[in-house]
């Protein structure tokens, strides 16, 4: 962290705040440009300062999150946990179609509480169908797991990091205190409007492809099929003038070369 840190004073390092607005425009125009793709962006912390801030913010931009604890697994065994998370929406839609109202107060009881069990540790990545285009860490230090699993699967880290922190594996650190909730929230407030910007972008091209094939789909069925005899051009025949106006070319053409041959004679002679 040597290159962000701007000073020293009573063994307390003072961070280059230019660094850090650069990186973080950086890091918003990545997050942009993944988010247009149509990928997610994960957003973990798990950490007491962070937790209330990345659940809210997640949930405003409609980004996966993990604010409670990073299972190990998590990424490299990413199957397993959609077989969990497909459990947990099972769960829930059958309680919602009232499925266990037959059931009796104690196994309703069991399922409620299973329900609230997984929605602790599944709740923020339950709609995740697939892995993350990138992950934005909030303490590397602290998620070393989550950092470990996204330098495996070669997936972009953006990051807070600290003084304590080693920026080498991340591929967008963000020089920043982690501990501090303001500063927490000032820079995830923009991790996650650049997000909103993205999903937008995406959006709108959707629309945009689906009214394209529109128009063209009905100018394809608007278009009068062509018939093949209009395209083949009319095989005139001859008549007896075109018959006359060859005959006459034919000889005069005939005469014009007569006397070059018998001049050609006269020479051989």
């Amino acid at each position: 962290m040597a290159p962000f840190i701007f000073t020293e004073r009573n063994g307390i390092h003072i961070l280059d705040l230019q660094q850090t607005v650069g990186c973080l425009d950086a890091a918003i125009t990545f997050v942009r440009n993944v988010v247009t793709t149509g990928k997610d962006v994960l957003i973990v912390g798990t950490k007491k300062q962070a937790k209330e801030t990345v659940e809210e913010e997640a949930q405003r931009a409609g980004l996966p999150y993990v604010s409670n604890r990073w299972l190990g697994g998590t990424l490299t065994n990413f199957r397993t946990m959609q077989s969990r998370t497909q459990h947990l929406r099972d769960l829930e839609d059958r309680m919602e179609q009232g499925d266990y109202s037959r059931r009796s107060k104690k196994e309703q009881l069991d399922i409620t509480n299973e329900i609230i069990r997984m929605n602790r540790y599944f709740g923020g990545i339950k709609s995740m169908d697939r892995l993350p285009g990138a992950v934005f860490i909030i303490d590397t230090v602290k998620e070393s797991i989550a950092v470990a699993e996204c330098d495996r699967l070669n997936i972009p880290i953006v990051a807070l990091v600290d003084t304590n922190c080693n920026p080498k594996p991340i591929t967008y650190p963000i020089p920043s205190n982690d501990d501090a909730i303001r500063a927490i929230k000032l820079i995830l407030t923009q991790i996650t409007d650049a997000a909103l910007e993205g999903k937008a972008s995406f959006e709108a091209g959707l629309e945009e492809g689906i009214s394209n094939a529109e128009v063209i789909d009905s100018d394809i069925s608007e278009e009068p099929t062509a018939n093949v005899e209009d395209s083949v051009p009319e095989k005139k025949e001859p008549t007896a003038t075109d018959l006359g106006q060859i005959v006459t070319t034919t000889s005069e053409a005939d005469e014009q070369s007569a006397p070059e041959i018998t001049e050609g004679e006269k020479h051989t002679e």
